[in-house]
């Protein structure tokens, strides 16, 4: 069982930065796909960006790309999500996810991850 633990969310004016992290509570295998939702009072999870384990591609919501940067510490068991150029509509609950990848190249669907962390409230203020 895989847990996950997220960190570094807060409160942000509009234009900064976070770097959100979410740390595993054991080693993630090779096989497994890693990923960030995000979901804002009243509306829908929404998939933020997402990277195998075991490689470097990297796949982005089209609301973050160009803005948010997936990366990973395979020595630390974690994953991050810097955030830049923040924006009040950037404003949600931030989960990470994981499961293993058994089909495809990216996993973009909230029911393709088995495992989730309780999230960590990012607010970008005006």
């Amino acid at each position: 069982q895989v847990q996950l633990v997220e960190s570094g969310g807060g409160l942000v004016q509009a234009g900064g930065a976070l770097r959100l992290s979410c740390a595993a509570s054991e080693r993630i295998f090779s096989s497994y796909y890693m990923g960030w939702f995000r979901q804002a009072p009243g509306k829908e999870r929404e998939f933020v960006a997402g990277m195998p384990w075991s490689g470097k591609s990297t796949y982005y919501g089209e609301s973050v790309k160009g803005r948010f940067t997936i990366t990973k510490d395979n020595a630390k068991n974690t994953v991050y999500l810097q955030m830049n150029s923040l924006t009040p509509e950037d404003t949600a609950v931030y989960y990470c996810a994981a499961n293993v990848l058994y089909s495809g190249t990216h996993f973009t669907q909230q029911s393709e991850y088995r495992y989730w962390g309780q999230g960590t409230q990012v607010t970008v203020s005006t």
